[in-house]
């Protein structure tokens, strides 16, 4: 059911970064610092005057008033949207099976509108296989060298870096790999991360953000945006569902969906179709890579498997 608008959702602090935490160099905190006024300064924005400007734009929608047209052909606002469907956008996939993802690099680079909930073109026909992605042979790598993590290919990476003088830094996390043994805490902490996924399945609240998916026009999931190493760790152990929230749209379901309703009525619509979205399998028709290669996924490997199994 769509629920009325009470509030949007304050920002969350994640349990990811506190994992990080022995890992903070005190010479980034000027970095830091301006990471976080950066991100001050737009959060101020956004519920200052961008978020009472959405949802201005999306009652009008709703009611039909003079622009509601021209409202709904931007996309409608997709916070003010996300406000009000809250757990219906969110849909259980089984992440082995969520393999593609929106790839920009066959559409021009270009990128629809993230404020938007309806996406127009064919972003929908670009797409990557995540099975050949880096974050996949990241986490691979990890779990087949746990027992010396100097053998996997990020600590070369981060190695030769740290040779050529110039190591791997983040500022918004606040690290700085330096040395041999911040390299391989680094890499332990995402050892980690798979580890205990293994032992207590997914957990939503210890990231960032949720994993978002896109609905194409023929109303498959492709995945957008953050939560990628997440993923990886999920396809990695062969976990059997996790959630996924809907981001966007494509135009051409939205309207074979709604068939021209608007406010409660149209997300209700919304709302019954989603759970029969099914992640694409299919390469795109514009992808900028075609991977052939074979491919197989190890066992799974995660706390509950034999019950599982037995059901």
């Amino acid at each position: 059911m769509v629920r009325a608008f009470q509030s949007f959702p304050p920002p969350r602090l994640p349990a990811e970064d506190m994992a990080f935490r022995d890992l903070l160099d005190p010479r980034m905190k000027w970095g830091i610092r301006r990471a976080r006024w950066q991100a001050g300064i737009r959060n101020a924005f956004q519920r200052g005057i961008g978020m009472p400007l959405e949802e201005l734009l999306y009652r009008r929608w709703c009611r039909g008033r003079a622009g509601a047209t021209r409202i709904e052909a931007w996309g409608l606002p997709r916070r003010s949207v996300e406000a009000r469907m809250e757990a219906s956008l969110v849909v259980d996939v089984d992440p082995r099976l969520l393999i593609r993802d929106f790839n920009a690099k066959g559409v021009g680079g270009r990128k629809p509108s993230s404020s938007a909930f309806i996406w127009d073109g064919d972003w929908d026909r670009s797409r990557g296989d995540l099975r050949f992605g880096s974050r996949y042979r990241f986490i691979s790598d990890l779990d087949e060298h746990r027992d010396d993590l100097t053998r996997t290919e990020r600590f070369r990476q981060y190695r030769s870096r740290l040779e050529s003088g110039h190591p791997w830094s983040s500022y918004q996390q606040g690290i700085l790999l330096d040395s041999e043994e911040k390299i391989l805490a680094y890499l332990r902490t995402y050892l980690g991360f798979l580890d205990d996924m293994a032992s207590h399945g997914f957990n939503a609240e210890l990231g960032k953000d949720d994993l978002g998916v896109a609905v194409t026009r023929d109303g498959h999931l492709l995945k957008i945006n953050r939560g990628l190493h997440r993923l990886a760790m999920a396809q990695r152990l062969g976990l059997p569902s996790i959630p996924v929230r809907v981001r966007a749209v494509h135009r051409q379901w939205w309207d074979r969906v709604v068939q021209g309703t608007r406010g409660t009525e149209a997300l209700t619509r919304l709302t019954d179709a989603l759970p029969s979205c099914v992640p694409a399998s299919l390469p795109g028709d514009l992808d900028p890579v075609t991977d052939q290669r074979p491919f197989e996924w190890p066992a799974p490997r995660y706390a509950g498997l034999d019950s599982h199994l037995s059901t």
